[in-house]
């Protein structure tokens, strides 16, 4: 995504200009930049959490925020802003400074601000551009890390951009066990279910199943913790993903079905082995485990190198190391799905990708499955397409053999995109087997 964002430094106007397009109306983005339950979504840099205590959207208005990091490191910035001038849907001026915790203002931290707003063929070219009092001054905000902040929060407002084009402003939130925000949406009536998203994936991608789903369930369709609209906290765990999905569950009565696709499948069966009698069924599809010689395994070294990576900031690297060692995509295919949109998308969620790698662990080594692995009695249904790869078949056959109450069920004529491209199917089934467990 950081291609996307254009720089612009002009030291003898002492300004930096950060540019990006994002493909929504100016009326849009206008909303996402003044409206405090918009703004907190996506403002600051990648696991940084933005609070608003107050946003008064006006000439002489204030704008008083915190930036806190996700880390637990305790490390957290306040600002205080006021209005010059605001001109909708077109241009915001407004003059920003640090503060100390009690918004007393940090001397010689003011930054004139300018945020416009440009209706261009593909959306909203939308231009912060930043006027400090020395050219030391602006130096000294590039060191700290300014442009790579401005760049993540347009990430972010990118991916929140796809929930302000569908007119679902917010989402709402339960807070996890280590503190962590998880953001879901909830829809329908009847039993719940929750559905755990696969790797490089936020609950856009499962968001026609949870439609279709609603007319069974109550659908809670979350993004998992370092995704969309959720928060993080390191250091990461499995541990911590499954305390995520028992906060919805608390939240959804104390009992639901898990519904997982790939190695969500995989964190939905793990949760379900730890949490017992809080999950009420399991509905798997495709848990992506590599049991035989039906392709070759996943490198021991996988999730060591895709943080390596991640720390280097190559994102788009660590995705295509995802794509050519997690997916068995063919190298050559690589360049030809870096023009898709999806990529940068998946670029924006590539700091997740190890966590998928440590739920799998070594399940994708070309071993058997551990017997002993999980402890789980419920009714699970395994899923796969007709037309997938055999690894699916194997490992579902495989699976089942070890859960004492499992059962497979294959998708005619669907494959590993069912989530996506066949919901209405996919959901039919889920839907049908609760009726026959009911």
């Amino acid at each position: 995504m950081r291609r996307k964002t254009k720089i612009h430094r002009d030291h003898e106007r002492r300004e930096l200009t950060v540019e990006r397009i994002v493909a929504i109306p100016p009326g849009l983005a206008w909303e996402g930049w003044t409206k405090p339950e918009h703004i907190t979504r996506w403002w600051g840099p990648k696991r940084w959490t933005a609070t608003v205590y107050e946003m008064d959207v006006k000439p002489g208005g204030v704008w008083r925020y915190s930036l806190r990091a996700d880390d637990n490191s305790g490390e957290e910035a306040f600002c205080h802003a006021v209005y010059q001038e605001v001109s909708e849907p077109s241009r915001l001026v407004y003059m920003d400074t640090f503060t100390d915790k009690d918004w007393n203002i940090v001397e010689n931290s003011e930054m004139s601000t300018t945020v416009l707003f440009e209706e261009v063929a593909k959306g909203t070219k939308l231009s912060i551009v930043t006027r400090f009092a020395t050219v030391e001054e602006l130096v000294n905000a590039e060191a700290m890390g300014m442009i790579e902040g401005f760049a993540d929060a347009f990430d972010r407002l990118e991916l929140y951009s796809e929930s302000l084009r569908g007119g679902n402003l917010t989402m709402e939130t339960v807070i996890s066990k280590d503190g962590t925000k998880i953001a879901y949406e909830k829809q329908g009536n009847g039993p719940a279910i929750i559905l755990v998203a696969s790797a490089a994936a936020d609950h856009h991608d499962a968001a026609q199943l949870a439609d279709q789903l609603a007319n069974h369930f109550t659908v809670y369709n979350y993004d998992r913790r370092g995704r969309g609209q959720s928060s993080d906290t390191h250091p990461y765990s499995v541990k911590r993903e499954v305390e995520d999905i028992e906060a919805l569950i608390q939240t959804a009565g104390g009992n639901a079905c898990l519904f997982g696709s790939s190695s969500g499948a995989v964190l939905a069966l793990e949760a379900a082995s730890r949490l017992g009698e809080q999950v009420a069924r399991l509905y798997l599809y495709e848990p992506p485990f590599i049991i035989n010689d039906s392709r070759k395994p996943v490198p021991a070294e996988y999730v060591e190198h895709l943080n390596s990576l991640i720390e280097a900031d190559r994102r788009s690297d660590a995705v295509a190391y995802y794509m050519l060692e997690a997916l068995g995509i063919p190298e050559e295919y690589i360049s030809y799905m870096k023009t898709d949109p999806s990529w940068n998308s998946m670029e924006a969620l590539a700091h997740t990708l190890a966590y998928d790698g440590m739920i799998m662990g070594d399940t994708q080594s070309g071993k058997p499955l551990p017997v002993n692995r999980w402890n789980v009695s419920i009714p699970a249904i395994i899923i796969t397409g007709e037309n997938s790869e055999p690894l699916f078949h194997d490992a579902a056959k495989e699976l089942a053999g070890i859960l004492p109450a499992a059962e497979t069920f294959t998708l005619i004529g669907q494959d590993h995109s069912a989530v996506v491209m066949a919901p209405n199917v996919l959901a039919e089934v889920i839907i049908a087997k609760a009726l026959e467990q009911a």
